[in-house]
């Protein structure tokens, strides 16, 4: 019985630091790799993933014209539950410092799933700089129940 893993991006750094990662599951046959995506960077996405060969078997396409951060957690936040009640994942993989990798993790934590934060360390001590990168980073570290620095 293969275990479900979701592994969680939406923006082109993202997709260019998990994509190793992400072939390297696809290639093991106890892993079922479920890629979500946020759709946050769309056309440099799509650039990446067709670089690495990779395709995403979910967009969450919850960006929007002027959209806040707010917004965007908001929209996040139901959009990933109900991505993770469909596929129940046994593990969340995030990247990051991103209100997508933030936001997945607090949608995971609440469902009690384990989440994998990876690329966990770079800190600059202060919540507003980079702003809003070093406060997702920091909340996304305490819900996590893996860290890959």
């Amino acid at each position: 019985m293969a275990h479900t893993v979701m592994m969680v991006f939406g923006t082109r750094p993202e997709a260019i630091k998990m994509a190793p990662l992400a072939r390297v599951l696809r290639e093991w046959p106890e892993i079922d790799l479920h890629i979500c995506s946020t759709g946050q960077h769309r056309e440099m996405l799509e650039q990446v993933l067709t670089a690495f060969g990779l395709s995403v078997d979910q967009d969450l396409k919850v960006m929007t014209q002027n959209q806040t951060l707010n917004g965007l957690s908001r929209d996040l936040l139901g959009s990933l539950d109900n991505a993770y009640e469909q596929v129940q994942p046994e593990i969340v993989l995030v990247h990051g410092d991103t209100t997508t990798s933030f936001i997945a993790g607090l949608a995971a934590f609440h469902r009690r799933i384990p989440i994998g934060h990876v690329e966990a360390g770079l800190r600059t001590g202060n919540l507003q700089q980079p702003w809003p990168e070093e406060a997702n980073r920091r909340l996304t570290g305490v819900l996590a129940d893996l860290h890959s620095a």
